[in-house]
């Protein structure tokens, strides 16, 4: 008898090692599955907000751009509208391109630019050609014309009239080649 007694004070110490066993190891599950749950809670928080930024950023934020590429077209000689059609303008225009890729695409094209910019100037007077107005907004439409071979044009136009833009017209606007169009020379005579 001596012997059981020994045998059943055994048997406890062994369930209380292995019951701190069990405790650390769902201790261990848990700390893992929370870690692997707040790990997946950070990285979808990460990619929502790239996402976000992405939407937003594209049309607040264009790609860092190298240096501005110009293309200067040729002088222009035009008579202008005013009564008896004795005054003439002598224009020197640069297109400021989006980028030096457009360079060529532009080039193809440049004809049928030259000839707009030729009826436009041809359509204004001496009196609003020498007004700084007059001015900008001569070069609003030789962009608006300039615009045109891309799918530009009458919708560049509508936008640079309303007060907002909505982000698709504005995005739309920004992968035209034509950015602006500066003058290098201006002569009204």
């Amino acid at each position: 008898m001596s012997t059981k007694p020994a045998e059943t004070a055994a048997v406890p110490p062994k369930s209380k090692s292995k019951k701190k066993m069990l405790v650390i190891v769902v201790a261990a599950v848990l700390v893992l599955v929370l870690a692997g749950g707040g790990a997946w809670l950070y990285i979808s928080q990460q990619r929502a907000a790239a996402m976000q930024a992405e939407d937003e950023g594209a049309v607040a934020e264009p790609a860092a751009k190298g240096p501005p590429t110009y293309l200067p077209l040729d002088s222009m000689v035009v008579n202008l509208a005013d009564p008896g059609g004795e005054k003439v303008a002598q224009i020197g225009i640069t297109l400021e391109l989006a980028d030096s890729a457009s360079t060529e695409k532009v080039k193809q094209y440049l004809p049928t630019i030259r000839s707009g910019v030729l009826l436009l100037v041809s359509q204004r007077t001496s009196e609003e050609l020498l007004q700084r107005e007059g001015k900008e907004k001569l070069a609003k439409d030789i962009l608006i014309e300039a615009s045109r071979p891309f799918g530009g044009g009458e919708e560049q136009a509508q936008g640079a009239g309303a007060g907002k833009k909505t982000a698709k017209k504005k995005k739309g606007l920004e992968e035209m080649p034509v950015q602006r169009v500066l003058f290098s020379s201006f002569i009204v005579q």
